[in-house]
């Protein structure tokens, strides 16, 4: 039995790396037959079709955003268009009533100022022949007074012919 012992004694001296070995083999041995590697190469190889689906996904969603964000900025410059068009239309809409209002202005005044002149010249042509109306009655009046005060014929004549001078000079002042 001694030997024995020392048989038992010789095994259990061999060196450690012995034993990490064999530990090392038996656990890989256990892990294989549990089918560890293959249950980590299934979990594996789903996180990546996992995470291939999500970035596929998040590619869907990047390009659906794209033609989102390409579709609002076609909107926006089209919106942007509409409004520079619309303020160009009302800027010449206003240039074109300022011109048309300064035309309607114009041409109100000249009437206005026609029709002044007209009452001008009426009122001018009216006061001349009151005036010529005025001057035939004093010449009138005159020359009654004259014929019906006068004595002589002579002198009647002479005082009518002056008159009469003076009534023609008075009316040519007044037509000039």
């Amino acid at each position: 039995m001694i030997y024995q012992e020392k048989k038992w004694i010789n095994i259990m001296e061999i060196d450690a790396t012995f034993w990490v070995a064999v530990s090392f083999i038996i656990f890989f041995g256990v892990l294989i037959y549990l089918k560890i590697p293959q249950k980590i190469n299934d979990v594996l190889s789903k996180l990546i079709s996992d995470i291939k689906n999500e970035i596929d996904e998040s590619e869907k969603l990047r390009s659906e955003a794209k033609v989102l964000l390409d579709n609002a900025q076609k909107k926006l410059d089209t919106a942007q268009a509409v409004s520079n068009d619309i303020l160009e239309q009302a800027k010449k809409d206003s240039d074109h009533l300022v011109i048309e209002m300064n035309d309607k202005f114009y041409k109100s005044s000249e009437i206005k100022k026609n029709l002044a002149e007209n009452k001008i010249t009426q009122i001018k042509e009216v006061a001349l022949k009151e005036i010529k109306n005025v001057s035939i009655k004093i010449a009138v009046d005159s020359v009654k007074k004259i014929i019906s005060t006068s004595v002589n014929k002579s002198k009647l004549d002479n005082l009518f012919d002056r008159n009469l001078e003076e009534t023609k000079v008075a009316l040519k002042k007044i037509n000039s």
